[in-house]
């Protein structure tokens, strides 16, 4: 076993939600529910979905769909929901060095970045460019630090690699820049096998990993209609390995799904009940999430996929959870081009839809331009909202000294509590932004008189030249760069 994974702990190295209390925002009610599932499974039974995977099929065959057309698959409805009943219904996540770090379910919320951003603001000129390397180890490390991101994902699409191994760069610096959960993508059907085999590497083997896992197959496939050979080939290799994965068919409504937001939920959801059968086809019992089921908004003007249009709503999310399998969601992202009060607000709202309904991994946080480009400045100030969107919700407590009553009645209709001990006491409960500024007008010119967007630089630039993960031990970076140069 390596070194990284001796030191086992059943404790928490970080608790991102301590105190934080998950409330959920209904907006259907259980006939509504009961049409759109409904809805999905007559789309599956009677039109189908196509599967671009023979070992797919196969498992379809056996399991008793109906193929014809080649590979057209009719899913029935006693499928769907044998798979429903046996996909698990919570995920833990583990860290690096194998302790417990998330429980991924019901309705608490965890949130970190996205990845393949294909240009970034340099920190250091305010420049927008192509992103290279470099950027994919600042973003993991600045995630690595922020106490409110749970997890980490590449961030960037480095453009200074060849493109066959950029992937495998990409895990590389995830394995050895952060111990925090490792959410990874892939385009070509072998990507999975890489990441599995270079976390294994860290993990002291994949019987380790597999009992502690601290990595999630994130799976994109065309439509909920074409699910493409290597979207399947990825979901299957996890599954076979009861290593978790994200499935997540393209649904972007008026081309990929209806423009109506019922069709668009309806249809997106079949594509994923597809995707829940398959995985439990080939491995009953392991673990699968889904990304919202609604079908993003297209602006028809521009033909550009939105993040953060309202007209989606929160309907999805209630057919998500009817099921109660973990969901992952967009959250910290803007339709703006630089960091701006748009990218401040959409941002905002986008993190505070995730919280409201129960989003459990929220991921792309800090992404401008309909995930163009990257900016870590944006990631710093969602860090700080995160924060305050905790601490808001958090659960009230309520004590013989949170009441205070003796104190109150001490203290008198003629008194204050200014000077009291019992203020003292707890004067450093409240939250205290790091970004956020407090102060008058003239102590703010005093200190400089700064913008949100310079401290967010700053506190970025600190972080990148300051810290570091613990170093994993040389024969396992060795193992790493075998695999990335193959």
């Amino acid at each position: 076993m390596s070194d990284t994974r001796r030191d086992r702990s059943a404790g928490v190295r970080y608790d991102p939600v301590a105190g934080y209390r998950p409330v959920h925002f209904r907006s259907l009610d259980r006939d509504q529910i009961s049409l759109l599932h409904g809805a999905s499974l007559e789309i599956l039974a009677r039109t189908g979905v196509r599967f671009y995977s023979e070992e797919a099929l196969d498992l379809f065959r056996k399991g008793g769909a109906h193929v014809s057309d080649g590979n057209l698959v009719r899913v029935p409805a006693h499928l769907v929901e044998w798979a429903l009943r046996t996909a698990p219904k919570s995920v833990t996540l583990y860290d690096r060095n194998g302790r417990r770090a998330l429980s991924v379910g019901g309705y608490h919320s965890h949130f970190g970045v996205g990845s393949d951003c294909m240009h970034i603001y340099d920190v250091y000129d305010g420049q927008r460019r192509k992103a290279v390397l470099q950027d994919v180890v600042n973003g993991v490390r600045l995630v690595d630090a922020l106490p409110n991101l749970s997890f980490v994902m590449s961030m960037f699409l480095p453009s200074d690699v060849p493109q066959e191994r950029y992937e495998r760069h990409q895990m590389s610096i995830m394995l050895q820049e952060t111990t925090k959960p490792i959410v990874f993508v892939g385009i070509e059907a072998a990507s999975t096998a890489h990441s599995v085999e270079m976390a294994a590497a860290v993990a002291g083997g994949l019987e380790e990993l597999q009992r502690s896992p601290f990595v999630v197959n994130y799976v994109n496939t065309v439509s909920p209609f074409r699910h493409n050979e290597e979207s399947v080939h990825r979901l299957l290799y996890a599954a076979e390995r009861n290593l978790p994965s994200i499935y997540a068919p393209g649904r972007a409504r008026g081309t990929l799904a209806p423009i109506t937001v019922a069709g668009g939920i309806a249809l997106g959801n079949a594509g994923f009940l597809a995707g829940v059968a398959l995985s439990q086809l080939k491995r009953e019992g392991s673990p699968i999430m889904g990304r919202r089921p609604g079908g993003d908004a297209l602006d028809m003007r521009s033909m550009v996929n939105l993040y953060a249009s309202p007209d989606a709503g929160p309907f999805a999310w209630d057919l998500a959870h009817h099921y109660g399998l973990p969901t992952f969601g967009e959250a910290g992202c803007s339709d703006a081009k630089v960091f701006d009060a748009q990218a401040a607000s959409e941002a905002t709202l986008t993190l505070l839809d995730n919280m409201l309904n129960g989003v459990n991994l929220g991921h792309d946080v800090g992404y401008l331009e309909f995930a163009m480009t990257g900016c870590l400045e944006l990631v710093a100030f969602c860090d700080e909202v995160i924060g305050w969107l905790r601490r808001y919700l958090r659960k009230l407590e309520i004590t013989e000294e949170t009441l205070a009553l003796d104190l109150i009645h001490e203290v008198g209709p003629d008194g204050d509590f200014l000077q009291a001990r019992h203020t003292l006491q707890h004067v450093r409960d409240d939250w205290a932004p790091k970004l956020m500024d407090r102060n008058n007008y003239s102590r703010w010119i005093d200190k400089g008189g700064t913008t949100l967007h310079e401290r967010a630089n700053r506190q970025v630039r600190e972080i990148l030249q300051d810290h570091r993960a613990p170093r994993l031990p040389s024969s396992i970076v060795e193992r790493l760069d075998e695999i990335v140069q193959r």
